[in-house]
Protein backbone atom coordinates (compact mmCIF):
# COMPACT_ATOMS: atom_id res chain seq x y z
CA UNK A 1 0.00 0.00 0.00
CA UNK A 2 2.76 2.52 0.80
CA UNK A 3 4.25 1.91 -2.69
CA UNK A 4 0.52 3.28 -4.43
CA UNK A 5 0.58 5.99 -1.73
CA UNK A 6 3.80 7.18 -3.27
CA UNK A 7 3.39 6.18 -6.34
CA UNK A 8 0.22 8.60 -6.66
CA UNK A 9 1.84 11.04 -3.90
CA UNK A 10 -1.20 10.60 -1.49
CA UNK A 11 -1.38 11.78 1.82
CA UNK A 12 -3.01 9.76 4.45
CA UNK A 13 -5.62 12.22 4.08
CA UNK A 14 -5.62 11.73 0.63
CA UNK A 15 -6.70 7.83 1.02
CA UNK A 16 -9.54 8.59 3.29
CA UNK A 17 -11.01 10.85 0.47
CA UNK A 18 -10.48 8.55 -1.94
CA UNK A 19 -11.88 5.27 0.16
CA UNK A 20 -14.85 7.88 1.10
CA UNK A 21 -15.58 8.83 -2.74
CA UNK A 22 -15.01 4.75 -3.43
CA UNK A 23 -17.62 4.34 -0.81
CA UNK A 24 -19.71 6.69 -2.01
CA UNK A 25 -19.84 5.32 -5.57
CA UNK A 26 -21.24 1.84 -4.12
CA UNK A 27 -23.98 3.59 -2.87
CA UNK A 28 -24.61 5.86 -5.15
CA UNK A 29 -24.58 2.68 -7.72
CA UNK A 30 -27.26 1.00 -5.36
CA UNK A 31 -29.81 3.50 -6.00
CA UNK A 32 -29.01 6.60 -4.13
CA UNK A 33 -28.80 8.91 -6.77
CA UNK A 34 -27.34 12.54 -6.79
CA UNK A 35 -23.76 11.22 -4.89
CA UNK A 36 -22.23 11.38 -8.43
CA UNK A 37 -20.80 14.88 -7.87
CA UNK A 38 -19.60 14.31 -5.02
CA UNK A 39 -17.46 11.51 -6.04
CA UNK A 40 -15.97 12.94 -8.82
CA UNK A 41 -15.39 16.53 -6.66
CA UNK A 42 -13.40 14.36 -4.11
CA UNK A 43 -11.39 12.42 -5.89
CA UNK A 44 -10.42 15.23 -8.33
CA UNK A 45 -9.17 17.23 -5.36
CA UNK A 46 -6.70 14.04 -4.83
CA UNK A 47 -5.44 13.14 -8.09
CA UNK A 48 -6.48 16.31 -10.10
CA UNK A 49 -9.27 16.09 -12.69
CA UNK A 50 -8.38 14.21 -15.88
CA UNK A 51 -6.43 11.60 -13.54
CA UNK A 52 -9.13 11.11 -11.70
CA UNK A 53 -11.77 10.41 -14.73
CA UNK A 54 -9.26 7.23 -14.98
CA UNK A 55 -8.81 6.04 -12.00
CA UNK A 56 -12.49 6.12 -11.27
CA UNK A 57 -13.55 3.95 -14.41
CA UNK A 58 -12.89 0.42 -13.56
CA UNK A 59 -14.27 0.87 -10.07
CA UNK A 60 -18.03 2.78 -11.88
CA UNK A 61 -17.61 -0.83 -14.23
CA UNK A 62 -17.25 -3.04 -11.21
CA UNK A 63 -19.98 -0.83 -9.08
CA UNK A 64 -22.35 -1.05 -12.46
CA UNK A 65 -22.09 -4.73 -12.90
CA UNK A 66 -23.30 -4.83 -8.93
CA UNK A 67 -26.11 -3.01 -10.01
CA UNK A 68 -27.20 -4.37 -13.12
CA UNK A 69 -27.22 -7.54 -11.42
CA UNK A 70 -29.24 -6.20 -8.80
CA UNK A 71 -31.73 -4.01 -10.60
CA UNK A 72 -31.81 -6.08 -14.15
CA UNK A 73 -35.32 -7.14 -13.90
CA UNK A 74 -36.38 -3.38 -13.44
CA UNK A 75 -34.72 -2.37 -16.64
CA UNK A 76 -36.69 -0.50 -19.37
CA UNK A 77 -35.06 -1.26 -22.73
CA UNK A 78 -36.84 0.84 -24.62
CA UNK A 79 -35.29 4.18 -23.06
CA UNK A 80 -31.41 2.63 -23.47
CA UNK A 81 -32.37 2.81 -27.19
CA UNK A 82 -33.26 6.28 -27.36
CA UNK A 83 -30.22 7.63 -25.08
CA UNK A 84 -27.38 5.33 -26.02
CA UNK A 85 -26.73 6.39 -29.68
CA UNK A 86 -26.64 10.32 -28.85
CA UNK A 87 -24.86 9.67 -25.69
CA UNK A 88 -21.50 7.60 -28.31
CA UNK A 89 -21.65 10.71 -30.04
CA UNK A 90 -21.01 12.55 -27.43
CA UNK A 91 -18.31 10.46 -26.03
CA UNK A 92 -16.55 10.50 -28.74
CA UNK A 93 -17.00 14.08 -28.75
CA UNK A 94 -15.41 14.44 -24.95
CA UNK A 95 -12.23 11.94 -26.14
CA UNK A 96 -11.60 14.65 -29.24
CA UNK A 97 -12.07 17.97 -26.74
CA UNK A 98 -10.62 16.33 -23.76
CA UNK A 99 -7.89 15.14 -24.79
CA UNK A 100 -6.13 18.60 -26.15
CA UNK A 101 -6.49 20.52 -23.10
CA UNK A 102 -4.40 21.39 -20.62
CA UNK A 103 -5.24 20.26 -16.49
CA UNK A 104 -5.96 23.56 -15.41
CA UNK A 105 -8.53 23.78 -18.40
CA UNK A 106 -10.11 20.80 -17.54
CA UNK A 107 -10.35 20.79 -14.09
CA UNK A 108 -12.01 24.19 -14.76
CA UNK A 109 -14.31 22.33 -16.94
CA UNK A 110 -15.10 19.89 -14.42
CA UNK A 111 -16.06 22.53 -12.27
CA UNK A 112 -18.11 23.87 -14.65
CA UNK A 113 -20.26 21.01 -15.34
CA UNK A 114 -20.41 19.93 -11.87
CA UNK A 115 -22.04 23.21 -10.87
CA UNK A 116 -24.43 23.03 -14.02
CA UNK A 117 -24.99 19.46 -12.40
CA UNK A 118 -26.00 20.91 -9.16
CA UNK A 119 -28.27 23.72 -10.84
CA UNK A 120 -29.99 20.87 -12.47
CA UNK A 121 -30.66 19.19 -9.82
CA UNK A 122 -31.72 22.05 -7.84
CA UNK A 123 -34.71 22.69 -11.09
CA UNK A 124 -35.62 18.87 -10.87
CA UNK A 125 -36.52 19.88 -6.92
CA UNK A 126 -38.58 22.77 -7.63
CA UNK A 127 -40.65 21.52 -10.92
CA UNK A 128 -41.54 17.99 -9.67
CA UNK A 129 -44.88 18.49 -10.82
CA UNK A 130 -43.98 19.73 -14.03
CA UNK A 131 -43.84 17.41 -17.44
CA UNK A 132 -40.60 17.35 -19.08
CA UNK A 133 -40.81 17.10 -22.90
CA UNK A 134 -40.48 13.40 -24.06
CA UNK A 135 -39.46 14.51 -27.69
CA UNK A 136 -37.38 12.59 -29.47
CA UNK A 137 -35.32 15.71 -30.00
CA UNK A 138 -34.79 16.12 -26.21
CA UNK A 139 -33.95 12.15 -25.53
CA UNK A 140 -31.05 13.11 -27.93
CA UNK A 141 -29.65 16.41 -26.93
CA UNK A 142 -30.11 14.81 -23.58
CA UNK A 143 -28.25 11.68 -24.56
CA UNK A 144 -25.58 14.04 -26.62
CA UNK A 145 -24.50 15.99 -23.09
CA UNK A 146 -24.53 13.13 -20.86
CA UNK A 147 -21.72 11.13 -23.59
CA UNK A 148 -19.51 14.43 -23.25
CA UNK A 149 -20.17 15.18 -18.99
CA UNK A 150 -19.71 11.22 -19.00
CA UNK A 151 -16.04 11.37 -20.92
CA UNK A 152 -14.87 14.75 -19.59
CA UNK A 153 -15.95 14.41 -15.81
CA UNK A 154 -18.05 11.16 -15.25
CA UNK A 155 -21.00 13.48 -14.52
CA UNK A 156 -23.70 12.35 -16.88
CA UNK A 157 -25.98 10.84 -14.15
CA UNK A 158 -27.88 14.28 -14.09
CA UNK A 159 -28.61 14.80 -17.56
CA UNK A 160 -30.05 11.08 -17.66
CA UNK A 161 -31.76 11.54 -14.67
CA UNK A 162 -33.55 14.66 -16.53
CA UNK A 163 -34.73 12.30 -19.30
CA UNK A 164 -35.51 9.26 -17.34
CA UNK A 165 -37.22 12.08 -14.98
CA UNK A 166 -39.02 12.86 -17.92
CA UNK A 167 -40.73 9.32 -18.95
CA UNK A 168 -41.79 8.92 -15.52
CA UNK A 169 -40.13 5.87 -14.16
CA UNK A 170 -40.66 4.47 -11.41
CA UNK A 171 -37.68 3.82 -8.99
CA UNK A 172 -37.00 0.38 -9.48
CA UNK A 173 -36.93 1.11 -13.05
CA UNK A 174 -35.07 4.10 -12.80
CA UNK A 175 -32.62 2.25 -11.59
CA UNK A 176 -32.13 -0.84 -13.50
CA UNK A 177 -32.52 1.44 -15.97
CA UNK A 178 -29.61 3.67 -15.44
CA UNK A 179 -27.58 0.78 -14.05
CA UNK A 180 -27.81 -0.79 -17.63
CA UNK A 181 -27.11 2.67 -19.82
CA UNK A 182 -24.32 3.34 -17.44
CA UNK A 183 -22.75 -0.14 -17.68
CA UNK A 184 -22.66 -0.21 -21.37
CA UNK A 185 -21.12 3.53 -21.74
CA UNK A 186 -18.86 3.07 -19.42
CA UNK A 187 -17.57 0.01 -20.73
CA UNK A 188 -17.46 1.97 -24.16
CA UNK A 189 -15.45 4.55 -22.90
CA UNK A 190 -12.70 2.50 -21.42
CA UNK A 191 -10.68 1.91 -23.94
CA UNK A 192 -9.97 5.53 -24.88
CA UNK A 193 -9.10 5.40 -21.60
CA UNK A 194 -6.44 2.81 -22.17
CA UNK A 195 -5.06 4.07 -25.30
CA UNK A 196 -5.71 7.33 -26.05
CA UNK A 197 -5.68 9.27 -22.83
CA UNK A 198 -3.61 6.48 -21.03
CA UNK A 199 -5.45 7.20 -17.23
CA UNK A 200 -6.10 3.50 -17.13
CA UNK A 201 -2.74 1.92 -16.43
CA UNK A 202 -0.89 -1.52 -14.07
CA UNK A 203 -0.98 1.33 -11.00
CA UNK A 204 -3.93 2.72 -11.32
CA UNK A 205 -5.74 -0.56 -11.45
CA UNK A 206 -3.55 -1.31 -8.36
CA UNK A 207 -4.99 1.50 -6.69
CA UNK A 208 -8.66 0.52 -7.83
CA UNK A 209 -7.86 -3.31 -6.12
CA UNK A 210 -6.98 -1.25 -2.66
CA UNK A 211 -10.24 0.67 -2.97
CA UNK A 212 -12.52 -2.42 -4.34
CA UNK A 213 -13.72 -3.52 -1.21
CA UNK A 214 -15.64 -0.11 -0.57
CA UNK A 215 -17.39 -0.22 -3.43
CA UNK A 216 -18.80 -4.12 -2.34
CA UNK A 217 -19.09 -2.10 1.41
CA UNK A 218 -21.22 1.17 -0.01
CA UNK A 219 -23.43 -1.09 -2.25
CA UNK A 220 -25.21 -2.92 0.67
CA UNK A 221 -25.04 -0.10 2.65
CA UNK A 222 -26.96 1.67 -0.46
CA UNK A 223 -29.00 -1.14 -0.72
CA UNK A 224 -30.61 -0.34 3.05
CA UNK A 225 -30.79 3.45 2.85
CA UNK A 226 -32.69 3.56 -0.19
CA UNK A 227 -35.63 2.18 1.31
CA UNK A 228 -34.87 4.50 4.60
CA UNK A 229 -33.47 7.58 3.87
CA UNK A 230 -35.21 10.74 4.22
CA UNK A 231 -35.34 11.70 0.18
CA UNK A 232 -35.25 15.52 0.70
CA UNK A 233 -33.09 16.38 3.29
CA UNK A 234 -30.40 13.96 1.54
CA UNK A 235 -30.92 15.87 -1.62
CA UNK A 236 -30.25 19.43 -0.13
CA UNK A 237 -27.15 17.93 1.56
CA UNK A 238 -25.73 16.71 -1.10
CA UNK A 239 -26.57 19.63 -3.01
CA UNK A 240 -24.50 21.56 -0.32
CA UNK A 241 -21.40 19.73 -0.19
CA UNK A 242 -21.64 19.29 -3.86
CA UNK A 243 -21.92 23.10 -4.25
CA UNK A 244 -18.70 23.80 -1.91
CA UNK A 245 -16.70 21.01 -3.77
CA UNK A 246 -16.67 22.52 -7.21
CA UNK A 247 -16.21 26.21 -6.22
CA UNK A 248 -12.74 24.21 -4.28
CA UNK A 249 -11.72 23.00 -7.60
CA UNK A 250 -12.75 25.98 -9.72
CA UNK A 251 -10.21 28.30 -7.61
CA UNK A 252 -7.63 25.72 -6.56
Amino acid sequence: MTSILEYFAMSHLDLILAITATMLLGIGKSGIKGLGVVIVTLMALVFGGKASTGILMPMMITADIFAVIYYHRHTQWIFLKKLLPMMVVGVLLGVWWGNDISEEIFKQIMAVFILLTVLIMIWMDRTKTFGIPSHWAFSGFMGLLSGITSMIGNLAGSFASVYLLAVRLPKNEFIGTAAWLFFIINVFKLPFHIFVWKTVNTETLKLNLLLAPAIILGFFIGIKLVKIINNDLYRKLVLLVTAIGALIILFS
